[in-house]
């Protein structure tokens, strides 16, 4: 479904990835980790077609990131830290909106917004403006505006950021209920919510990919939690 192919990425001199490859199968969730600075967000625009490689090659089902990136963008929900929301519209609304800026074709628009409505259960909330939401139905806002014209890739950038213990177990809830719908890349600073989502985890340091396991295999592999083993090989004691 995605396979990135030798992706290095430099600003001016600043080399920001060096030689990313890996392959993620249709219906995988995979946990994305690394410190600030360590090449999350720069991947996950150039997944997105937002920004081109210096070198290398990104295919999703098949389509050149680079060469046919209007199709590319079809193909993809994307969900950034900080939602694009318009907070005087209404859900529904926003929604429709949403709708219409993906070319969901007029007929289709409002069973995707009930669609979207009912998988993010957004129903009690579809009439009131956006601005009054909790953060964490923002968020699931954020999230039905990915995936409005069912996309096959789902890329989540720090969805549960801010959120209190509640929101945080009813988004991470929906997450997983994406499971085999959706190949799902989901980028996070909470390393026990990587431990209950994923299936895999690739683990990125200095803009170099130092894990890329099966999250089960790994932990049983090392004997301790996620968060013991990040901290390991961001310390500099263990490899790939």
């Amino acid at each position: 479904m995605i396979i990135t192919q030798n992706i290095t990425k430099y600003f001016g001199g600043f080399c920001a990835l060096k030689d990313v490859s890996f392959t993620i199968g249709k219906g995988e969730i995979v946990g994305f980790l690394g410190q600030n600075g360590a090449g999350k967000t720069t991947l996950m625009r150039i997944l997105t077609s937002y920004l081109p490689v210096t070198s290398g090659e990104v295919l999703i089902d098949g389509k050149n990131v680079a060469r046919d990136s209007l199709i590319v963008r079809k193909k993809i929900g994307y969900l950034p830290e900080t939602p694009p929301l318009y907070l005087n519209m209404t859900v529904k609304a926003y929604l429709l909106f949403a709708a219409q800026l993906k070319d969901i074709h007029p007929s289709q628009q409002g069973l995707q917004v009930d669609k979207v409505l009912e998988e993010c259960n957004l129903n009690d909330v579809q009439d009131k403006n956006i601005g009054v939401l909790s953060k964490g139905y923002k968020q699931r806002v954020g999230i039905a505006q990915a995936i409005i014209d069912d996309p096959e890739v789902l890329i989540l950038d720090e969805p549960t950021s801010g959120l209190d213990p509640v929101q945080i177990i009813q988004v991470r809830n929906l997450i997983k209920s994406l499971e085999h719908k959706r190949t799902v890349i989901l980028s996070t600073h909470i390393l026990s919510e990587i431990q209950q989502i994923a299936q895999r985890v690739l683990i990125i340091k200095s803009g170099e990919i130092i894990v890329d396991r099966n999250l089960k295999d790994l932990l049983i592999e090392k004997g301790e939690n996620l968060e013991d083993i990040f901290l390991k090989l961001h310390a500099g004691g263990e490899n790939k």
